[in-house]
């Protein structure tokens, strides 16, 4: 037996604006690359929990250096070992997940010495890793995504003209995504100014190994108020929520599974430019399953 249901377009109307503003959902964004027992970067994509995957570190470059990418365990860039990443690349676009290549790092040799080598910094990130062409491409022909800014080192300048200076490529047919892990006191001591160029589409906030803005299990108020500074004075679209995957993947900062759901995100995914969860990193997360446990919550 069939019937029709009457719904009057003011019910509809009601509806549509409950299921808009309660369904402010994020994507996890991983960092990869820095531990040779995590598994694939194709393999990292498959699991279907992340939006975002950096690969983790170009870790020299700038100040008249010859750039060089370190991905730990996984290849070995002094013999063009990682040009086969470029299938596992194309593997995770397809997967709709984009793939971003992570300049800098904790212990990395990088710094910009002037504006002109922040745009020779740029070209070689757009002839090598992006759309231009270039005969040593590291990771082979694939195009990634953007660049991602982990800056904490070296000087804070400069990287304002390197986001410019990517920027411009966007230009030339192919989106280039940037994308910043800034720490969260702010201004961050590093990026600040880039930050402030609102260029970044997407940023994901290191809250941890930061004391006096992570969340302990006493005190939300800090994270909460750095999370409202970030959210509020940054020209960024989306805003992301930087974690450790596991406890020992930072000095200080994890929160569990439970405090994030019941405590942390609730008290911060009402802001509009609320993007998800990024998590340092594939290996820790393989640990502790901690993407799995949150992804339908985020």
């Amino acid at each position: 037996m069939a019937f029709k249901l009457k719904v009057s377009a003011p019910f509809i109307c009601m509806m549509v604006l409950v299921l808009a503003t309660g369904s402010n959902g994020g994507g996890i964004s991983i960092y990869w690359g820095q531990n040779g027992n995590e598994g694939t970067l194709a393999d990292t994509c498959a699991t279907g929990n992340y939006e975002y995957v950096n690969i983790a570190f170009l870790a020299t470059f700038g100040n008249g250096q010859t750039p060089m990418i370190n991905l730990a365990g996984h290849c070995d860039p002094y013999s063009n070992g990682c040009t086969g990443l470029s299938s596992d690349i194309k593997s995770c676009q397809a997967k709709g997940v984009k793939v971003i290549l992570s300049i800098g790092g904790g212990a990395g040799g990088y710094s910009l010495a002037s504006s002109d080598d922040a745009r020779q910094v740029a070209t070689y990130l757009w002839n090598n890793f992006l759309g231009g062409t270039s005969s040593s491409r590291p990771l082979g022909p694939a195009i990634l995504d953007g660049i991602d800014f982990d800056i904490e080192g070296g000087t804070g300048e400069y990287w304002d003209e390197l986001a410019k200076y990517l920027s411009g490529y966007s230009k030339k047919g192919n989106k280039v995504y940037l994308t910043a892990a800034p720490q969260c006191p702010f201004p961050d001591a590093w990026i600040g100014n880039a930050l402030k160029t609102g260029l970044f589409d997407y940023v994901w906030v290191q809250f941890y190994n930061n004391p006096p803005c992570q969340y302990s299990p006493a005190e939300i108020a800090n994270l909460e108020d750095a999370w409202k500074q970030w959210t509020s004075d940054i020209p960024a679209t989306n805003i992301f929520l930087g974690l450790p995957a596991a406890p020992d993947a930072a000095g200080s900062g994890f929160i569990p599974v439970n405090d994030l759901t019941s405590k942390v995100l609730p008290a911060i995914k009402n802001s509009p430019k609320y993007g998800g969860v990024m998590l340092w990193s594939k290996y820790y997360d393989d640990q502790s399953g901690y993407s799995s446990s949150i992804k339908s919550r985020v």
